[in-house]
C-alpha cells in the first residue's frame, strides 16, 4: 500500500511514527530541510542558540517532537525540500532537489499547517513591515530580529508570544497593540479554563511584559503604518475614539491564523464556512477522514487552528484511521483516547475565537485607494467595483480585477477580499464564497516546467 504524508509539522511527525510503528513506509513530503513545523523549526546547523532561548517553555516538547522527526524521517521514505505542488486523480505532484515527481497514493494525509491571516492596511506594503510569523522565523532561523523598536500589532495568543520571545532576545518593543478588547478575554475564561497549563502560560507573557514596561494596549483600531521609504511607526485609536502615532523601525502583523487547504481543495475535499472563525473549512468525520473524497485524510491546523498539541494528536488519529481503513489492527483505546483529549482542546480553541476575534470590521472599512492584493497591484476600490459588474462572489470578482491572481494565489489577500466584497455587496460573509485552489499552489522553479 502507497501512503504518502504531506508536512513536517507535529501533524506530520507524529502521522509518519504511526505508520512505522504498523509495518508501512510512508513517502513524507517537506518543504523545510529538516522536521519540526513552524512552530519547532530549527535554526540552520552553525547556529548554538540553546533550544530554553529558541522555544521557551516549549523547548523540552520541540526537543522531544525534532528527535521523533529525525528517528522517523531515517526510517520513512523522507523527501526534505521538497513541495507538493498539486493533488488531482490519486496522485500526488512533487518538485524537489531531484527534480519534478507524480507520486501515485492509496492513502494521503496532509499535515499542511497554517500562516498568518493578514488583513491589509495603508502603509503594509513597506520595507520593515512583517507578518508575526515571519517576525518569528527571522528569530529562530535566522538569530535577528527585525528591528530595534519593534511594533507588534493584531490579536491572538502569537501577539503576545512573540513580544515575550522578542524582548527575551534583547529585542526592543516599542508597542503590542491588540485589536481585540480586554474583556473578550474575560468573557471566555470560562472555555479558556479548560486548558490551564496553557492559559497559565499566556498569563505569564502578559505579566512579564508589563513587568518591564513594555507598553500593551487593547481593543485598538489600526489606521495606518506610517513612513514614506520604510516602517517609521504606526497611527491607530484607542477603545475611546482618541487618536495615537508610535514610532518604531520594524512592524509585525498578524490577527490569528489561517490552515493552508489549496492542496485540500485539489484534492477534492468539502469545505463548509465556519463562523466562529469567519472561514471556510476543509470537512472531516470527525476521526481524520475527510469528506468529499476517499483516500484523503487531514490533520494539524491546515483542517482547522487548534495548535501543536491537538496537531500531533490528530496526527497520529489521522493515522490510525487510515490504518483501520485498510483492515489493519489498531487500538481502539487510544483513538477514544485521542478523540477525548482532542475535544478537551477544542473546548479551549472555542474560547480563543472568543478571546481574540477576527476584526472582520478593519478589512471592510479598508479605504478604496489601499492596496488589497499586493500581487497584482489591485486595491480595495477596484475590488467594489467589481459589484457594479454583478460579481456576485469571490471568484467572479477575481476574474474582473485579479485579486488573488497573483504568485501567492490569495493566502495574504483572499480573507480580506472576501470580507470587502460581502460588505459592498451587504450580504453574509459565507454567501461571497471562497477563492479555488489553482496548481501549482506555490511558484515553481521555471527549470521544473
Amino acid at each position: 500500500m502507497s501512503v504518502v504524508v504531506v508536512g513536517g509539522g507535529p501533524a506530520g511527525v507524529r502521522a509518519v511514527q504511526c505508520l512505522l510503528a504498523h509495518g508501512l513506509r510512508p513517502v513524507w513530503i517537506d518543504e523545510a530541510p529538516r522536521t519540526g513545523g513552524q512552530i519547532y523549526r530549527r535554526p540552520p546547523p552553525s547556529f548554538h542558540r540553546p533550544p530554553k532561548a529558541l522555544y521557551g517553555f516549549e523547548a523540552g516538547k520541540a526537543m522531544a517532537l525534532q528527535a521523533a522527526g529525525d528517528a522517523a524521517a531515517a526510517a520513512a521514505d523522507y523527501r526534505p525540500q521538497t513541495l507538493a505542488w498539486d493533488v488531482s486523480d490519486g496522485v500526488v505532484h512533487l518538485a524537489g532537489p531531484g527534480g519534478s515527481e507524480a507520486l501515485a497514493y492509496d492513502g494521503l494525509i496532509l499535515a499542511t499547517g497554517a500562516m498568518d491571516r493578514i488583513i491589509p492596511l495603508p502603509g503594509w506594503t513597506l520595507p520593515g513591515v512583517f507578518t508575526l510569523g515571519g517576525a518569528q522565523v527571522a528569530l529562530k532561523a535566522q538569530g535577528c530580529a527585525i528591528g530595534r523598536h519593534c511594533i507588534l500589532l493584531g490579536t491572538g495568543p502569537l501577539l503576545y508570544l512573540l513580544a515575550y520571545q522578542y524582548a527575551k532576545a534583547g529585542a526592543g518593543i516599542a508597542a503590542v497593540l491588540d485589536t481585540a478588547p480586554g474583556e473578550a478575554r474575560f468573557r471566555a475564561l470560562p472555555k479558556l479554563l479548560a486548558q490551564p497549563a496553557t492559559l497559565a502560560k499566556g498569563l505569564h507573557y502578559t505579566v512579564w511584559l508589563r513587568a518591564r514596561g513594555v507598553p500593551l494596549w487593547e481593543g485598538i483600531r489600526p489606521l495606518e503604518i506610517l513612513g514614506q521609504t520604510r516602517a517609521e511607526g504606526i497611527r491607530f485609536r484607542d477603545r475611546t475614539g482618541a487618536e495615537h502615532r508610535i514610532s518604531g523601525d520594524a512592524v509585525a502583523m498578524g490577527f490569528g491564523l489561517k490552515p493552508e487547504t489549496q492542496l485540500a481543495d485539489l484534492a477534492g475535499c468539502a469545505f463548509g464556512f465556519d463562523e466562529a472563525s469567519r472561514q471556510f473549512l476543509p470537512l472531516t468525520d470527525g476521526e481524520g477522514r475527510a469528506r468529499g473524497t476517499a483516500g484523503v485524510y487531514l490533520a494539524g491546523d491546515g483542517a482547522g487552528i487548534a495548535g501543536a498539541d491537538a496537531a500531533e494528536l490528530a496526527g497520529e488519529q489521522a493515522a490510525l484511521t487510515l490504518l483501520a481503513d485498510q483492515g489493519m489492527a489498531v487500538s481502539s483505546a487510544r483513538r477514544r483516547e485521542i478523540a477525548a483529549r482532542l475535544a478537551r482542546i477544542g473546548r479551549f480553541r472555542q474560547g480563543l475565537e472568543a478571546a481574540f476575534p477576527f476584526p472582520a470590521e478593519l478589512a471592510r472599512r479598508l479605504p478604496d485607494a489601499a492596496l488589497l492584493c499586493r500581487c497584482e497591484a489591485v486595491t480595495a476600490g477596484a475590488l467594489r467595483a467589481t459589484v457594479e459588474k454583478r460579481a456576485q462572489e469571490i471568484n467572479r470578482a477575481k476574474a474582473f480585477c485579479r485579486v488573488g491572481m497573483g504568485r501567492c494565489q490569495g493566502r495574504l489577500c483572499a480573507g480580506a477580499a472576501a470580507e470587502i466584497l460581502a460588505a459592498a455587496r451587504g450580504v453574509e460573509l459565507s454567501e461571497v464564497g471562497r477563492l479555488r485552489g489553482q496548481p501549482p499552489v506555490k511558484p515553481l522553479p521555471v527549470a521544473l516546467l
